[in-house]
Protein backbone atom coordinates (compact mmCIF):
# COMPACT_ATOMS: atom_id res chain seq x y z
CA UNK A 1 0.00 0.00 0.00
CA UNK A 2 2.96 2.31 0.62
CA UNK A 3 4.25 1.96 -2.97
CA UNK A 4 0.66 2.70 -4.23
CA UNK A 5 0.80 6.23 -3.06
CA UNK A 6 3.71 7.44 -4.25
CA UNK A 7 3.08 6.16 -8.06
CA UNK A 8 -0.36 7.62 -8.24
CA UNK A 9 0.89 10.84 -7.00
CA UNK A 10 3.89 10.74 -9.96
CA UNK A 11 1.07 9.97 -12.36
CA UNK A 12 -1.54 12.71 -11.72
CA UNK A 13 1.79 14.98 -11.59
CA UNK A 14 2.91 13.99 -14.97
CA UNK A 15 0.10 13.59 -16.53
CA UNK A 16 -1.56 17.43 -15.69
CA UNK A 17 1.33 19.14 -17.60
CA UNK A 18 0.37 17.68 -20.06
CA UNK A 19 -2.92 17.53 -20.67
CA UNK A 20 -3.91 20.66 -18.77
CA UNK A 21 -0.69 23.21 -20.29
CA UNK A 22 -1.17 26.08 -22.35
CA UNK A 23 -2.19 26.44 -25.76
CA UNK A 24 0.46 27.83 -28.03
CA UNK A 25 -1.49 27.73 -31.47
CA UNK A 26 -5.19 27.85 -30.96
CA UNK A 27 -5.39 27.68 -34.99
CA UNK A 28 -2.54 25.73 -36.75
CA UNK A 29 -4.47 25.87 -40.06
CA UNK A 30 -5.01 29.24 -40.37
CA UNK A 31 -3.17 32.07 -41.72
CA UNK A 32 -2.18 35.41 -40.62
CA UNK A 33 -5.21 36.81 -42.85
CA UNK A 34 -7.86 34.59 -41.96
CA UNK A 35 -7.56 35.43 -38.33
CA UNK A 36 -7.55 38.89 -38.09
CA UNK A 37 -9.11 41.83 -40.31
CA UNK A 38 -10.39 45.10 -39.42
CA UNK A 39 -9.69 48.82 -38.97
CA UNK A 40 -6.85 50.43 -36.96
CA UNK A 41 -5.88 53.90 -36.40
CA UNK A 42 -3.33 56.26 -34.53
CA UNK A 43 -3.55 59.61 -33.77
CA UNK A 44 -1.00 62.01 -31.76
CA UNK A 45 1.89 64.57 -32.14
CA UNK A 46 5.81 64.35 -32.52
CA UNK A 47 8.24 66.98 -31.69
CA UNK A 48 10.98 66.60 -34.18
CA UNK A 49 14.74 68.24 -32.94
CA UNK A 50 16.59 69.79 -35.46
CA UNK A 51 17.72 67.86 -38.75
CA UNK A 52 16.24 64.57 -36.92
CA UNK A 53 14.76 61.86 -37.68
CA UNK A 54 11.77 59.69 -36.59
CA UNK A 55 10.74 56.49 -38.42
CA UNK A 56 7.30 54.29 -36.88
CA UNK A 57 6.33 50.88 -37.78
CA UNK A 58 2.47 50.03 -38.64
CA UNK A 59 1.33 46.40 -39.19
CA UNK A 60 -0.91 45.96 -42.59
CA UNK A 61 -1.89 42.50 -44.07
CA UNK A 62 -2.00 42.35 -48.17
CA UNK A 63 -5.18 44.16 -49.82
CA UNK A 64 -5.79 46.34 -46.43
CA UNK A 65 -5.59 49.68 -47.55
CA UNK A 66 -2.83 51.96 -45.38
CA UNK A 67 -3.24 55.44 -45.04
CA UNK A 68 -1.25 58.38 -43.49
CA UNK A 69 -2.03 61.97 -42.70
CA UNK A 70 0.52 64.63 -41.50
CA UNK A 71 0.78 68.14 -41.05
CA UNK A 72 3.21 70.96 -39.30
CA UNK A 73 1.71 72.55 -36.51
CA UNK A 74 4.41 74.92 -35.89
CA UNK A 75 8.50 75.79 -36.21
CA UNK A 76 10.56 77.43 -33.72
CA UNK A 77 14.16 78.54 -34.77
CA UNK A 78 15.80 80.94 -36.66
CA UNK A 79 15.15 80.91 -40.54
CA UNK A 80 12.46 77.91 -39.96
CA UNK A 81 11.02 75.70 -43.44
CA UNK A 82 7.77 74.35 -42.64
CA UNK A 83 8.63 71.78 -45.00
CA UNK A 84 8.38 68.24 -43.81
CA UNK A 85 10.06 65.66 -46.00
CA UNK A 86 8.04 61.71 -45.19
CA UNK A 87 8.90 58.34 -46.44
CA UNK A 88 7.28 55.22 -46.47
CA UNK A 89 8.43 51.78 -47.12
CA UNK A 90 7.06 48.33 -47.48
CA UNK A 91 7.94 45.52 -45.53
CA UNK A 92 10.75 44.70 -48.24
CA UNK A 93 12.83 48.19 -47.89
CA UNK A 94 10.88 49.38 -51.58
CA UNK A 95 9.99 52.77 -51.04
CA UNK A 96 6.24 52.95 -51.33
CA UNK A 97 5.32 56.92 -51.62
CA UNK A 98 7.03 60.10 -50.44
CA UNK A 99 6.10 63.69 -49.59
CA UNK A 100 7.91 66.33 -49.21
CA UNK A 101 5.17 69.28 -47.68
CA UNK A 102 3.84 71.45 -44.84
CA UNK A 103 1.37 68.67 -44.51
CA UNK A 104 -0.23 65.49 -46.78
CA UNK A 105 -1.84 62.29 -47.71
CA UNK A 106 -0.91 59.18 -48.45
CA UNK A 107 -3.12 56.01 -49.22
CA UNK A 108 -2.14 53.43 -50.92
CA UNK A 109 -3.15 49.32 -50.58
CA UNK A 110 -0.95 46.72 -48.97
CA UNK A 111 1.05 44.40 -51.79
CA UNK A 112 2.69 42.78 -49.01
CA UNK A 113 1.96 41.69 -45.18
CA UNK A 114 4.36 43.09 -42.65
CA UNK A 115 5.33 46.09 -41.11
CA UNK A 116 5.13 49.63 -42.76
CA UNK A 117 8.11 51.76 -41.98
CA UNK A 118 7.23 55.80 -42.05
CA UNK A 119 10.01 58.00 -41.50
CA UNK A 120 9.98 62.00 -41.14
CA UNK A 121 12.84 64.04 -41.25
CA UNK A 122 13.30 67.76 -40.45
CA UNK A 123 16.41 67.87 -42.07
CA UNK A 124 15.45 71.19 -43.94
CA UNK A 125 15.85 73.21 -40.52
CA UNK A 126 19.23 72.65 -38.97
CA UNK A 127 18.42 75.13 -36.13
CA UNK A 128 14.79 74.72 -35.58
CA UNK A 129 12.67 72.32 -34.10
CA UNK A 130 9.35 71.46 -35.64
CA UNK A 131 6.13 69.66 -33.87
CA UNK A 132 4.16 67.60 -36.51
CA UNK A 133 0.93 65.87 -36.07
CA UNK A 134 0.08 62.01 -37.60
CA UNK A 135 -3.05 60.32 -37.95
CA UNK A 136 -2.20 56.52 -39.42
CA UNK A 137 -3.97 53.03 -39.75
CA UNK A 138 -4.80 50.86 -41.95
CA UNK A 139 -8.75 49.65 -43.06
CA UNK A 140 -10.41 46.62 -44.35
CA UNK A 141 -11.96 47.11 -48.16
CA UNK A 142 -13.04 43.97 -48.96
CA UNK A 143 -10.16 41.93 -49.94
CA UNK A 144 -9.61 38.64 -51.57
CA UNK A 145 -7.86 36.18 -53.28
CA UNK A 146 -9.05 36.03 -57.41
CA UNK A 147 -10.04 32.03 -56.72
CA UNK A 148 -12.00 32.36 -53.48
CA UNK A 149 -13.56 35.35 -55.30
CA UNK A 150 -15.05 33.44 -58.11
CA UNK A 151 -15.81 30.58 -55.59
CA UNK A 152 -18.04 33.06 -53.47
CA UNK A 153 -19.42 34.80 -56.58
CA UNK A 154 -20.78 31.09 -57.71
CA UNK A 155 -22.20 30.38 -53.96
CA UNK A 156 -23.53 33.61 -54.22
CA UNK A 157 -25.60 33.10 -57.83
CA UNK A 158 -26.53 29.82 -56.39
CA UNK A 159 -27.96 31.46 -53.28
CA UNK A 160 -29.72 34.02 -55.43
CA UNK A 161 -31.51 31.52 -57.25
CA UNK A 162 -32.95 29.31 -54.38
CA UNK A 163 -33.86 32.66 -52.40
CA UNK A 164 -34.23 36.10 -53.84
CA UNK A 165 -35.46 37.62 -50.70
CA UNK A 166 -32.02 37.59 -48.17
CA UNK A 167 -32.33 40.58 -46.89
CA UNK A 168 -29.55 39.70 -44.84
CA UNK A 169 -27.23 40.15 -47.16
CA UNK A 170 -28.39 43.39 -47.95
CA UNK A 171 -28.47 44.67 -44.47
CA UNK A 172 -24.50 43.50 -44.23
CA UNK A 173 -23.76 44.78 -47.39
CA UNK A 174 -25.49 48.51 -45.96
CA UNK A 175 -23.75 47.94 -42.52
CA UNK A 176 -20.61 47.77 -44.05
CA UNK A 177 -20.68 50.49 -46.42
CA UNK A 178 -21.93 52.74 -43.52
CA UNK A 179 -19.48 51.78 -41.54
CA UNK A 180 -16.93 52.68 -44.09
CA UNK A 181 -18.25 56.30 -44.70
CA UNK A 182 -18.19 56.81 -41.25
CA UNK A 183 -14.55 55.60 -41.27
CA UNK A 184 -14.23 57.75 -43.73
CA UNK A 185 -15.41 60.81 -42.18
CA UNK A 186 -13.35 60.72 -39.16
CA UNK A 187 -10.32 60.96 -41.29
CA UNK A 188 -11.40 64.18 -42.77
CA UNK A 189 -12.15 65.18 -39.58
CA UNK A 190 -9.23 64.63 -37.79
CA UNK A 191 -7.88 66.53 -40.71
CA UNK A 192 -9.72 69.33 -40.42
CA UNK A 193 -8.43 69.34 -36.81
CA UNK A 194 -5.06 69.11 -37.27
CA UNK A 195 -5.77 72.31 -39.81
CA UNK A 196 -7.58 74.29 -36.70
CA UNK A 197 -4.52 73.32 -34.64
CA UNK A 198 -2.15 74.65 -37.06
CA UNK A 199 -4.35 78.05 -37.05
CA UNK A 200 -3.91 78.23 -33.80
CA UNK A 201 -0.52 77.88 -33.11
CA UNK A 202 -0.10 80.41 -35.87
CA UNK A 203 -2.61 83.02 -34.20
CA UNK A 204 -0.53 82.20 -30.94
CA UNK A 205 3.15 83.04 -32.76
CA UNK A 206 1.93 86.26 -34.05
CA UNK A 207 0.60 87.53 -30.85
CA UNK A 208 3.50 86.83 -29.22
CA UNK A 209 5.78 88.86 -31.99
CA UNK A 210 3.45 91.83 -32.28
CA UNK A 211 3.32 92.12 -28.47
CA UNK A 212 7.02 91.89 -28.39
CA UNK A 213 7.64 94.36 -31.01
CA UNK A 214 5.45 96.84 -29.41
CA UNK A 215 7.20 96.93 -25.95
CA UNK A 216 10.50 96.92 -27.78
CA UNK A 217 9.24 99.49 -29.61
CA UNK A 218 7.61 101.81 -26.97
CA UNK A 219 10.71 101.43 -24.84
CA UNK A 220 12.82 103.28 -27.91
CA UNK A 221 10.16 105.89 -28.37
CA UNK A 222 10.43 107.00 -24.77
CA UNK A 223 13.62 106.78 -24.41
CA UNK A 224 14.24 108.77 -27.01
CA UNK A 225 12.64 111.34 -25.89
CA UNK A 226 14.02 111.52 -22.77
CA UNK A 227 17.28 112.14 -24.01
CA UNK A 228 16.26 114.83 -26.48
CA UNK A 229 14.86 116.31 -23.26
CA UNK A 230 18.20 115.87 -21.60
CA UNK A 231 19.83 116.98 -24.73
CA UNK A 232 17.70 120.27 -24.92
CA UNK A 233 18.25 120.83 -21.23
CA UNK A 234 21.94 120.76 -21.15
CA UNK A 235 21.77 123.83 -24.36
CA UNK A 236 20.08 126.39 -21.75
CA UNK A 237 22.36 125.92 -19.19
CA UNK A 238 23.45 129.42 -17.09
CA UNK A 239 26.55 130.01 -14.60
CA UNK A 240 25.63 132.08 -11.79
CA UNK A 241 27.49 134.42 -10.30
CA UNK A 242 28.60 136.36 -13.86
CA UNK A 243 26.59 139.48 -14.85
CA UNK A 244 28.63 139.61 -18.41
CA UNK A 245 27.99 136.08 -19.53
CA UNK A 246 25.01 135.50 -21.61
CA UNK A 247 23.22 131.74 -21.65
CA UNK A 248 25.55 129.51 -24.58
CA UNK A 249 22.27 129.22 -26.42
Amino acid sequence: MSFRIPFLVLVFVFWGPVCGGPLTNPHPNMSDQELFWGTDQYDFSVVLPAGGLECFWHFAHRGERFYLSFMVQWVTGVGHDRHLSVNVNAPGGLLVSTVDDAKGQINFQAEETGFYQMCFSNFHNHFGTMQVFLSFGVYYDGYQDPAKRQEEEKKKKEEASKDLNNTLSFIEDATHKVENHVFHMFRYYNFGRMRKSVDAFLLQSNSRYITHWSIALSLLIVTSGYLQLLFLKRLFITQSGAEEEKPRC
